[in-house]
């Protein structure tokens, strides 16, 4: 079974480049770098990619409002020069508060723009003079310096709503889902799949301890976090089946914050939406979503208690034996 980590938004730079050290003595299918309002994607891929020589390295995600097209694909034909082709670009919108509240720019027309940018890459990425005229992006006589070890990089798009799941399926090589119900997210793969076959992704909460109850605290306080601060996955989830549970959740945050609202996590959403438990839980949980039709698990890493003895109990649970 092909797998893979991904690590970010909870650990530190220094974490991450421990926990790379880590990987680089299993063989896992690719290692993925959220970039949000913390590090910066392409340099921490940057420095994971020179610790892990042989696994894939994926953006997930580099949002597509702050950076035009042509300076991402300048970084991915970097990046992949860099890691001797190992790059997988990933690439989202991002959201509404973090682009225009964050980054002061515009959240507008998300699907247009995200089909030009990809175009763009692609097209610079070849090699061949980009010249491209869109009805958002005018590109004249531009032409990369350096030559990437690949004319082509594959790009995973994440997606969430289903006018961007058909593009997905439309223009990418991949798709990179998350906080899916399980039982939509096997509809939606099945569905999908047989229009076009692609590389179906999902990130998953993951939380891994002896200690059941403690991996089950560390996963309900993630999900409603995610389900606090964004707008985007309360709408889909609330569509789906957990309307009731994503109310509450998102009613008490707006009354006392983070603090408790964690405890409103049912166990049907926490199992239709995370990995958690014990060791042997995991591995069964892990195998439930697999059989949905992803492809590529992407495990993302929640530490418990002390961030290097719980990343190796995480890796050698689902990942097994080193090198």
């Amino acid at each position: 079974m092909r797998i893979a980590y991904s690590l970010g938004s909870l650990l530190s730079v220094d974490e991450i480049l421990k926990c790379s050290k880590i990987l680089s003595k299993y063989s896992p299918d690719s290692i993925w770098i959220p970039e949000t309002w913390g590090m910066e994607g392409t340099s921490m891929l940057t420095a994971v990619s020179q610790i892990v020589k042989n696994s894939k390295i994926g953006s997930s995600i580099i949002n597509i409002y702050s950076r035009t097209p042509s300076l991402i694909a300048m970084g991915a034909a970097t990046l992949d020069t860099l890691s001797n082709g190992r790059l997988i670009l990933g690439l989202g919108t991002s959201s509404e508060p973090i682009v225009q509240e964050w980054h002061g720019l515009e959240f507008s027309q998300p699907i247009q723009r995200m089909r030009e940018y990809v175009e763009i890459i692609r097209l610079i990425i070849s090699g061949n003079k980009a010249n491209y005229y869109g009805k958002l992006f005018h590109i004249k006589n531009f032409t990369l310096l350096i030559k990437p070890p690949r004319k082509k990089i594959p790009i995973y798009l994440a997606a969430i709503n289903q006018k961007m799941v058909e593009l997905t399926w439309d223009i990418a090589d991949g798709v990179i889902f998350y906080l899916r119900p399980i039982s939509e997210l096997q509809d939606t793969i099945q569905k999908m799949q047989s229009k076009r076959k692609i590389d179906v992704t999902s990130q998953f909460i993951t939380c891994i301890s002896e200690n059941e109850e403690q991996a089950i605290e560390r996963a309900k306080k993630t999900l409603a976090f995610y389900v606090s601060v964004g707008k985007i996955y309360r709408e889909f989830l609330a569509k789906n089946g957990f309307a009731k549970e994503i109310h509450d959740i998102y009613d008490e945050y707006k009354k006392s914050g983070l603090r408790t609202n964690y405890k409103l996590v049912s166990n049907n959403l926490l199992d239709s939406l995370t990995i958690c438990g014990t060791p042997e839980d995991c591995k069964k949980k892990l195998g439930k979503f697999v059989k949905t039709g992803v492809s590529l698990p992407i495990i993302q890493f929640n530490p418990i208690g002390e961030v290097t003895k719980s990343f190796k109990l995480l890796v050698s649970t689902l990942s097994g034996s080193k090198n």
